[in-house]
């Protein structure tokens, strides 16, 4: 058994160490809002917070976890009072909407450490992250909004 601390409760999980974080969320805590995407740490959708770091949960095994503490989209809050959601949800950024929680992962992690990111930072940040539809432009606009929506205005 291995104990993961997940959006802030202990869950104990019988896999095998090398399981991929994506799995253990997905199949066994039938946590589905991380996606998955590439299975190759490529496209940003298996986005998770690992102690507020961004990280591709689709090559992160289990072992790997220790006692850190894990932040999945559902965790992110749980009525969508985050900056980034409000944001999100505000300028309408998704479209077929696949990738977004793995961009909102990002995006939040990026605000965490850089609260008011230029436009270089914020594509240096999510460069990692593909959008189908292409929708970069409306990411970046709302996280400059999200950046707006935490500082308070």
């Amino acid at each position: 058994m291995i104990t993961l601390n997940i959006n802030g409760k202990d869950a104990q999980v019988d896999v095998d160490a090398d399981t991929p974080l994506l799995w253990v969320l997905r199949d066994t805590l039938n946590l589905t809002g991380t996606k998955y995407g590439c299975g190759m740490a490529l496209c940003g959708a298996c986005t998770v917070h690992l102690e507020g770091e961004a990280i591709r949960s689709c090559v992160t095994p289990v072992s790997a976890i220790g006692t850190k503490k894990i932040t999945t989209i559902e965790g992110l809050s749980a009525d969508r009072s985050h900056p980034v959601q409000q944001a999100w949800i505000e300028l309408d950024v998704p479209q077929c909407g696949y990738c977004q929680s793995g961009q909102i992962m990002s995006a939040a992690a990026l605000l965490a450490q850089t609260p008011l990111p230029s436009d270089g930072q914020i594509d240096a940040a999510m460069a990692g992250n593909i959008c189908r539809c292409g929708t970069y432009q409306r990411i970046r606009a709302a996280i400059h909004r999200a950046a707006q929506l935490k500082s308070g205005g």
